[in-house]
C-alpha cells in the first residue's frame, strides 16, 4: 500500500491481478475516425506526440481505409511519417488499421511494422462494415496476414460484436471462438475482443475468455476493447484481468464509437482505466497528469469537454 500523491489514487494491490498492464491506444485512430470534423493532420501528430510523451508505448496512428469510408483519416500516408520517427528513436509502437491488401501495400510503403485488421463476429456488422459475409471476409484476410507475417511486420485483428449486435442481439459465444480461431490460425499475433455496442457484463466477459482458451486461444494473445454505453467498461475490464489478459484498448479522454454501429458511445477513457490500474497498483509506464493534459488540449481543439470523468476531475483540481 502507498501513500496517494495529489491527483492519484492509493494504490492497494489486489491478488491475483497482473504486475503490468499493456495499454493499447486508440484514440488517434478510434476516436479521430468519429469526430464530424476533419482534425487538422499536424493537430494529429501532434496528438500522437504527446500521448507518447505521457509513457504510452503502443499508439494507433491511423487507418488505410479508403477515404470515401473514413474521410476524417484521408490524410494517413502525410500523418504517418509525421510520427513515423518515434518508432525509431522512443521504441513507440504505432500500429495503424489495414482492410485488405491495398491498405497493407499503402502502410507498407511507408515502412509501418505493425498493422490491424478489423474482422466481425457476426453476418449483419460484417455486412454493413465490410460489404462482406464473415468467412468473405476471413478469406480476404488471408493474404493480407500472409504477406504481412512474411514480412516480419506485427498483426492484431480486432474481432467487432463479440458480445452483442445492434441487429442481432445477444452473439452466441461459439460463434465468435470461432472466427478467433480462424484468425489465429492465419497467423495472427493478437485478438482484440470488441464489445462494440457494450452490452457485455463481466460473467460474459470470463466465460468468452475461458472458452477461447479451451479451444487453444491463449490469454497472452487476446486484448480487450470495451464500451462504456451501460458503464461497464471498467468491471468488464477488471473480469478480463482477473482472467490474466494484460491488454486493454482505451482512447484518451474516452474520443470514439463506431460510425457503423449507432448505439455505440465512446471507448473506455485512457485516464479512467490508468485511475483503476494505479489504485491496483498495476504499473502501466503512464504519467496520468500529462496524459490527462493532453486530452484537455485534444478536447479544446475539438470544441468540447472530455467525457472521460477521471480528465473532469483532475482537470477540475487544477
Amino acid at each position: 500500500m502507498s501513500t496517494p500523491e495529489l491527483g492519484l489514487p492509493m494504490a492497494v494491490a489486489a491478488p491475483e491481478l497482473p504486475a503490468r498492464v499493456r495499454i493499447y491506444e486508440v484514440g488517434a485512430r478510434d476516436g479521430l475516425q468519429n469526430e464530424k470534423a476533419t482534425v487538422p493532420t499536424e493537430v494529429k501528430a501532434e496528438f500522437v506526440r504527446r500521448l507518447a510523451d505521457s509513457g504510452l508505448t503502443t499508439i494507433e496512428a491511423t487507418s488505410f481505409v479508403h477515404p470515401k469510408w473514413v474521410p476524417q483519416l484521408a490524410d494517413a500516408e502525410q500523418l504517418f511519417p509525421l510520427v513515423s520517427d518515434l518508432g525509431r528513436s522512443s521504441g513507440v509502437h504505432l500500429p495503424v488499421l489495414v482492410p485488405n491488401e491495398r491498405g497493407l501495400d499503402r502502410a507498407l510503403a511507408l515502412g509501418a511494422r505493425h498493422v490491424a485488421l478489423f474482422a466481425s463476429a457476426t453476418e449483419s456488422f460484417a455486412k454493413a462494415n465490410l460489404n462482406r459475409t464473415v468467412d468473405e471476409s476471413l478469406a480476404m484476410f488471408e493474404p493480407v496476414v500472409s504477406r504481412a507475417k512474411a514480412g516480419k511486420v506485427h498483426v492484431r485483428s480486432y474481432i467487432s460484436m463479440c458480445f452483442g449486435d445492434p441487429w442481432e442481439g445477444p452473439v452466441p459465444i461459439h460463434q465468435v471462438v470461432r472466427v478467433c480461431k480462424a484468425l489465429m490460425d492465419m497467423g495472427c499475433d493478437e485478438l482484440s475482443l470488441g464489445d462494440t455496442i457494450g452490452v457485455a457484463t463481466p460473467g460474459h466477459v470470463q466465460t468468452l475468455l475461458a472458452e477461447l482458451n479451451e479451444e487453444g486461444v491463449p490469454t497472452s494473445a487476446l486484448g480487450v476493447h470495451f464500451h462504456d454505453t451501460y458503464g461497464q467498461a471498467l468491471a468488464n475490464t477488471l473480469a478480463a484481468l482477473q482472467h490474466g489478459v494484460t491488454t486493454v484498448d482505451a482512447s484518451a479522454g474516452g474520443l470514439g464509437g463506431c460510425p457503423y454501429a449507432k448505439s455505440a458511445t465512446g471507448n473506455l477513457a485512457t485516464e479512467d482505466l490508468v485511475w483503476m490500474l494505479q489504485g491496483l497498483g498495476i504499473d502501466t509506464g503512464v504519467d496520468l497528469a500529462r496524459l490527462t493534459a493532453t486530452s484537455v488540449w485534444m478536447a479544446e481543439r475539438l470544441g468540447r469537454p472530455s467525457p472521460s470523468r477521471t480528465v473532469k476531475a483532475l482537470s477540475h483540481k487544477e
